[in-house]
């Protein structure tokens, strides 16, 4: 309950001074590194320093507490290489080292291409610093076990700074029905951010904790609060107008609730039963309040329909064009793709925008070519391949699914896919530690 307090606290903290959420950054990352450095439990809190900035980079981008847009990505990557420092890596967890190296081709080409007025940094590494967040920490977690509660716990750390970031949206937001007058995705309403990074970690984030209703918190007090966050975040994921990450925790949260339900008891069923009739209550409730504070556009959102009630012609708000016009790049150079940062290009030559693709898997296709085919295909097998051989994690298929959903809505922007995926390669240890028997003299 005190973590929970303490992140309500630093939420409040933000909408007093965001500058000071520079300074509680640099302390994060510093606890964190000591923790791995000097503390007893490296691999544990290599996982636990993963997560929160997981669930904090959002966040920390909103209150400008970055030093640079990527940090987030690059403190995984420290944490992730001080592990496999400490700690070694699998030589199973090759797969990921072919991932890196079927990339390179592809930054070659981007080098060659590259106009004089670019920066190489800004045009390259930041559509790269996604995959290589994800291969180094995959690398490290890839055939590692721990039990089924530091596994939560790990899942805890990526809620506590979403308690942080929702406090901060609420009291950040000004009144909805001003700021609300059309159906395109709001970041007034999203703590002054962009509503698809919001909509995306909040809908992680109340995946996660529907989860913990199934999967209770043994304190009672605990399970309340965060059974109200659980709502307040889905409230607020609505309020954003982004539904990508809506719907990816929605499918998410089904495809959990059927893998448990069918392998628990018929005592548990009825219990799972009973919680799911509550939670379609009250999401209908939410759902209900949402259209009231939203004059119903929310509906006209979600029925691809304009503030009138129109009919929209593109469900898709346009990635269905940046999706061919990346087809026609991998056309162009089907081999060696067109380079790392260069279908950009294509997007204001073509269809006279500035944007970077939406679309990690059309990205790794159009910039990459063939060689990003294979590397999709590494990520794809490599993790089915370790479940058919008898890894257990039952958020394997929900945690899979949010990777595979998001990168192909938003990309690799924001850490959290890359880490959510390499979760996928953990093995649970479900039975718990017995304690040794005493034994009277």
């Amino acid at each position: 309950m005190n973590a929970i307090l303490f992140h309500v606290g630093i939420g409040l903290m933000a909408s007093f001074s965001r500058s000071s959420m520079f300074l509680y950054m640099i302390l994060v990352l510093l606890y964190f590194c000591w923790q791995i450095v000097t503390g007893k439990q490296k691999e544990l809190y290599v996982l636990l320093a993963c997560a929160y900035f997981t669930g904090a980079e959002v966040f920390f981008r909103m209150t400008k507490a970055f030093i640079f847009y990527e940090t987030g990505k690059y403190a995984i990557m420290l944490f992730s290489i001080l592990g496999i420092f400490y700690l070694g890596f699998k030589k199973n967890a090759f797969p990921y080292v072919l991932y890196l190296i079927l990339l390179l081709p592809g930054v070659l080409v981007s080098y060659d291409s590259i106009s004089y007025d670019t920066n190489f940094r800004t045009a390259v590494l930041f559509n790269l610093s996604g995959p290589l967040c994800l291969s180094l920490v995959s690398v490290y977690i890839f055939g590692r076990t721990i039990t089924l509660k530091q596994f939560l716990k790990v899942l805890d750390y990526i809620v506590y700074p979403l308690i942080s970031m929702t406090i901060y949206i609420v009291l950040y937001s000004p009144d909805i029905r001003e700021v609300i007058t059309n159906t395109a995705s709001n970041s007034a309403v999203s703590g002054g951010y962009g509503p698809n990074q919001v909509a995306t970690v909040l809908g992680l984030g109340v995946f996660i904790l529907l989860s913990r209703l199934i999967i209770p918190y043994k304190n009672a007090l605990v399970q309340m609060a965060m059974m109200f966050f659980l709502a307040l975040m889905g409230y607020r994921a609505l309020l954003t107008f982004s539904r990508g990450g809506v719907l990816v925790a929605v499918l998410m949260s089904i495809v959990f609730i059927i893998i448990i339900y069918f392998s628990t008891s018929l005592k548990n069923k009825a219990k799972i039963t009973l919680k799911m009739t509550g939670i379609i209550l009250v999401t209908l409730a939410i759902w209900t309040f949402t259209i009231f504070q939203t004059g119903g556009l929310i509906e006209n959102r979600y029925s691809n329909e304009d503030a009138l009630g129109r009919e929209k012609d593109d469900v898709t708000t346009g990635r269905v064009d940046l999706l061919a016009t990346e087809i026609e790049a991998f056309k162009k150079s089907p081999i060696l793709g067109v380079g790392v940062g260069q279908v950009k290009t294509y997007f204001e030559t073509e269809l006279g925008i500035e944007l970077p693709t939406h679309n990690e898997i059309s990205r790794l296709l159009s910039e990459h070519g063939l060689f990003g085919i294979f590397a999709l295909l590494v990520l794809i097998f490599a993790p089915i391949i370790t479940k058919m051989n008898g890894r257990k994690n039952i958020y394997f298929y929900p945690f899979l699914i949010f990777w595979g959903l998001t990168i192909a809505h938003s990309s690799m922007r924001i850490a959290a896919p890359a880490f959510i995926y390499a979760l996928c390669l953990l093995n649970l240890d479900y039975a718990p530690k017995k304690k040794p028997a005493l034994h009277r003299k």
